[in-house]
């Protein structure tokens, strides 16, 4: 609340020199004393440039330390400790360079105000001046890009092959999981299979979706490969894990895929935050329609042995919904039923 306070005050302190001054200009105006340089009043403005800037300056610097603990979460993934890296690389070069010119531009005001006895230097071009502001900038923003790229094609590459794949699928206005049951291999779906009860559009007639499970909590292994398997049933969506530095759009009609590995189960990073109600969870950060805001998934991330354990417990959804059977060819409905765990007595 007192951060607020003087944020606010500070603007009010700014708004009222502004309102002074363009006052007084007014007054000169009216005066016919326009066409007059006021000394006092530029030796002001070119004071009042360097005092914003040293006030400026302290408050962005104090506000950025003093909240850093809000807007720099946790890591929790491997390949995230390479994006905290490039992320404060490029605003390490990109703040040296704001603050470079931001400080030359308000000096300069300051120091080259309008003198009567000064006459303006004429520079046409200088070549090498040139030269060097265009190079070296091109040569730091390669660097970056790459840099970039090169992470890019690691988590967007192919996933280990003892991965854990799971696919998230957004819909206005929730997220859905599908896991592959005892096959390890998740069926495949048709969009004209969708319905109310088939969210995924699950093709039976794929032996390996009658094991497939959805849970309403989407849980993850520590230390093990996760690779996730995004879609978007309607609009687009965007799959945000923030503890993972995890972000990924959920497009219709193409699938996208990012693979990680969680290195703090949900337990620990409790301990870490000491918050015993800390949850990781995955949003959406593309605005999708007027439910937008309800788009919020549970994540919980356990040690390996919890983690089987609690996909050893799931029920196929196949199980769960029965009278989908009926839409099973009958040649392989018997087939479908040993696979889901259903008694053939049920037949």
């Amino acid at each position: 609340m007192m951060n607020l306070v003087l944020i606010v005050g500070g603007i009010l302190v700014l708004t009222i020199i502004i309102a002074l001054v363009r006052v007084s200009s007014l007054i000169s105006v009216a005066r016919k004393e326009g066409t007059k340089v006021d000394k006092s009043s530029n030796r002001v403005n070119g004071a009042l440039m360097l005092i914003f800037l040293i006030v400026s300056g302290i408050v962005t610097i104090w506000y950025s330390i003093s909240t850093f603990d809000t807007y720099n979460l946790p890591l929790a993934s491997e390949h995230g400790a390479v994006t905290d890296r490039l992320f404060w690389t490029t605003m390490a070069v990109t703040g040296f360079i704001f603050m470079l010119t931001n400080i030359l531009l308000f000096y300069f005001s300051y120091r080259y105000q309008y003198n009567e006895e000064r006459r303006a230097f004429f520079f046409p071009d200088n070549n090498k001046l040139e030269i060097l502001w265009t190079v070296v900038p091109a040569i730091v923003l390669t660097l970056l890009v790459f840099s970039g790229l090169t992470a890019w094609h690691d988590i967007t590459s192919k996933a280990p092959k003892d991965s854990e794949v799971i696919e998230i699928m957004g819909y206005q206005f929730a997220w859905a999981t599908r896991y592959p049951g005892k096959d390890d291999k998740l069926g495949n779906y048709n969009y004209r299979l969708i319905d109310v009860e088939n969210l995924f559009g699950l093709d039976f007639s794929d032996r390996n979706a009658h094991d497939d499970f959805m849970p309403r909590e989407l849980h993850l292994p520590k230390g093990k490969p996760v690779l996730f398997k995004i879609r978007a049933r309607d609009v687009i969506h965007s799959v945000f894990a923030p503890h993972f530095r995890l972000k990924m759009d959920a497009v219709p009609g193409m699938p996208t895929q990012f693979w990680f590995v969680p290195t703090k189960t949900t337990e620990e990073m409790r301990a870490e935050t000491g918050n015993d109600e800390f949850n990781y969870e995955i949003a959406c950060t593309e605005v999708c329609g007027r439910g937008h805001f309800t788009m919020r998934l549970l994540v919980i991330v356990d040690e390996p042995e919890d983690y089987e354990k609690w996909k050893a417990g799931q029920q196929p959804w196949l199980a769960k919904n029965p009278g989908y059977l009926s839409k099973i060819p009958k040649e392989m409905r018997e087939l479908a039923m040993i696979n889901a765990g259903i008694s053939l007595d049920e037949k």
